[in-house]
């Protein structure tokens, strides 16, 4: 899990041949509880670091769904449409939101490691 870089609003992604596949932390779907409803955006919209791209219903609430780096949508995880408690079950694993075509060396410089996102998560406590 050391590959991730996390956003303090609990969005995650790990890079994997110039593609960043975005998911949420753990701790969110802890923190949402049953997941009822994605909103992903389309395949080739460009996002900027920190923009909006969709939204995850709970039966708790709706959080706004943020990209932890820029890039343009390759692929949006279409299974969810159907299956949203894929999210609760395996969020960094089948329960991935988009994958982002990244240019060049994605900037990480606001974002944190595992070791950094552990410290925050009990900061929170």
């Amino acid at each position: 899990m050391s590959d991730y870089f996390f956003t303090e609003s609990h969005e995650c992604f790990k890079l994997e041949d110039g593609v960043a596949v975005v998911s949420i932390t753990e701790y969110a779907v802890e923190q949402l509880g049953e997941i009822t409803y994605v909103q992903l955006p389309g395949v080739n919209q460009s996002l900027s670091q920190g923009d909006s791209f969709g939204e995850i219903e709970s039966v708790k609430t709706v959080s706004e769904l943020y990209a932890p780096v820029a890039g343009s949508v390759s692929e949006v995880n279409a299974d969810l449409e159907s299956s949203p408690e894929t999210v609760n079950d395996d969020p960094l694993g089948k329960g991935w939101l988009i994958k982002l075509k990244v240019d060049g060396e994605p900037d990480t410089s606001k974002l944190m490691d595992r070791a950094a996102y552990n410290s925050y998560l009990e900061s929170l406590r």
